[in-house]
């Protein structure tokens, strides 16, 4: 099991890091992305501290615990510069929150974010587009299967598109708090519910995380 988008107290998250990685590895995970929402505001906060707390736990856990950043909400003409400026800052795991039905996410965040190849997630995009599909494959992002409430409720529409065009797709739980972590069981019924043959489910969720982490 892998889990590459969740939340600790460096934004709205429950958790520090170390508990994250607790609890992940209690529930069998092979590797935790830490990725805090962020924009120009605190970007810099939550990766001086992120980046070397991952670090240090790396030395003792038998977990991979990555740090990574989700811009989130930010003006679309800011998105090029606050990835950049992550991957500066030592982020692993670059997401971008996308067009989630239940926020108000800025128009067109989708698009600008397929676009820029040192993006590695495309979060909750809610009604994605065939074009957006194709990007985020030529330019090797990833697409996201949410076990989130809200987030999840676009995950057929997201899954039928990316199988359409045969984007890479991810289940991620976008955990906030501890019920919110799943086990692998539950991340291969997130996908088989989202529409993906037994097949597909299994990929998704077991060969594409692998893929993932050596790309990064």
């Amino acid at each position: 099991m892998f889990d590459f988008h969740v939340h600790s107290i460096f934004s709205d998250g429950e958790l520090i890091p170390a508990e994250i990685a607790q609890r992940c590895s209690i529930l069998g995970h092979k590797a935790v992305a830490i990725t805090d929402h962020a924009d120009k505001s605190n970007l810099e906060l939550i990766l001086s501290n992120l980046v070397p707390a991952c670090e240090d736990l790396n030395k003792y856990v038998d977990i991979e615990v990555l740090p990574g950043i989700e811009i989130t909400h930010s003006p679309i003409d800011m998105l090029e510069d606050l990835i950049k400026k992550s991957k500066k800052l030592g982020a692993k795991v670059i997401i971008v929150h996308g067009e989630t039905l239940v926020e108000p996410v800025p128009k067109g965040t989708n698009l600008a974010a397929v676009k820029i190849p040192e993006v590695d997630i495309l979060a909750h995009p809610g009604l994605l587009t065939v074009e957006e599909a194709e990007l985020a494959k030529e330019n090797g992002i990833f697409l996201e299967l949410s076990a989130r409430k809200g987030h999840c409720l676009s995950n057929g529409h997201v899954a039928m598109v990316a199988n359409e065009v045969k984007a890479d797709l991810l289940v991620n739980t976008d955990a906030h708090s501890p019920s919110d972590f799943i086990t692998e069981k539950e991340a291969y019924n997130v996908a088989r519910g989202s529409g993906l043959s037994e097949k597909n489910s299994g990929i998704v969720i077991s060969v594409n995380p692998q893929r993932f982490l050596k790309n990064i």
